[in-house]
């Protein structure tokens, strides 16, 4: 299959028009046109359906689309590593993580990583999905809990638990809870149970859930939870690796706390070698060994 086609053809099916696939190309129209025509007739199959807003895929054209997405990755990978300096650190570097421990605990610290390598051009991608590294959706993942996928490089960073924290002011207002009796009490703000989550910390979340709270206000990232407790609202389910960042919280009832939830850092096997995943994995394992000193020594 001419590979020069499935060029055109992917910018096209991208772009939903051939003349802003030309555009991209820098091909008039009329030869944009030419080449999808000849593809299709090679193929034996009607690509697109064309109308007066654009072009539509046809199932065939849907399946052709796939796989033209899945080859610009895999070269977008080879790429990346081309263009690796043995010396220096550039470019883009595509990194997901969940919402709250990308805004709570990985952004603060990236300033440092920039004052090493101030030509690297980090995408932090944070929800709560699993992007796909083996297809490409991101370069690098810091997950709360071990990848699946067996064609990964992976490393466990640090193990965290879920904990309930609360400000000096709603506390000196509202008392503090001896037990978890008395959360009952008190306004919590947490996860909801169904939302998607680690399953240590909504196993917590049950727990205290069980105890008949009246007074609740569910978020649905924990960087939303931390929010509301700073703003003095009520008691909050947070990981415990914001203590050493928040000085100003206080843990509540120490002994609450969920089962261990593992931290990893994982990269497709093909960017094994590759300088800006190595610089950004170096950098984020001399912050987890600062991390874990600064506790121990707390």
């Amino acid at each position: 299959m001419d590979w020069d086609k499935l060029r055109i053809f992917h910018a096209v099916a991208d772009a939903g028009s051939l003349t802003h696939a030309g555009d991209v190309l820098h091909l008039s129209q009329s030869a944009v046109s030419r080449q999808i025509k000849s593809l299709e007739e090679g193929l034996g199959v009607t690509l697109f359906h064309r109308h007066a807003r654009g072009l539509i895929l046809t199932e065939q054209g849907e399946l052709l689309f796939d796989a033209t997405r899945a080859m610009n990755k895999r070269l977008d990978a080879a790429t990346a590593r081309i263009r690796d300096s043995e010396e220096e650190v550039f470019g883009n570097l595509r990194v997901t993580t969940t919402i709250g421990f990308g805004s709570i605990w990985l952004a603060p610290r990236l300033s440092k990583l920039y004052a090493l390598y101030p030509d690297l051009k980090l995408d932090l991608m944070l929800e709560e999905r699993v992007l796909d590294l083996p297809m490409r959706e991101a370069d690098v993942a810091i997950r709360m809990k071990e990848p699946s996928q067996a064609d990964l490089v992976r490393k466990r960073l640090m193990d965290i638990r879920m904990c309930l924290f609360a400000s000096p002011a709603y506390l000196e207002a509202n008392g503090t809870p001896r037990n978890m009796a008395d959360l009952a009490l008190h306004r919590i703000i947490c996860q909801s149970p169904d939302s998607t989550q680690v399953s240590a910390g909504q196993t917590l979340v049950q727990e205290i859930m069980s105890q008949n709270i009246p007074r609740l206000l569910t978020v649905n990232n924990y960087f939303g939870v931390l929010q509301g407790v700073l703003g003095d609202l009520g008691i909050g389910v947070l990981p415990d690796y914001l203590e050493q960042d928040f000085h100003q919280l206080i843990r509540v009832l120490p002994e609450v706390e969920s089962n261990p939830v593992p931290v990893f850092l994982a990269y497709p096997e093909e960017l094994r070698g590759s300088r800006r995943v190595e610089a950004f994995r170096d950098f984020v394992l001399e912050e987890v060994v600062a991390y874990r000193k600064a506790r121990a020594s707390g």
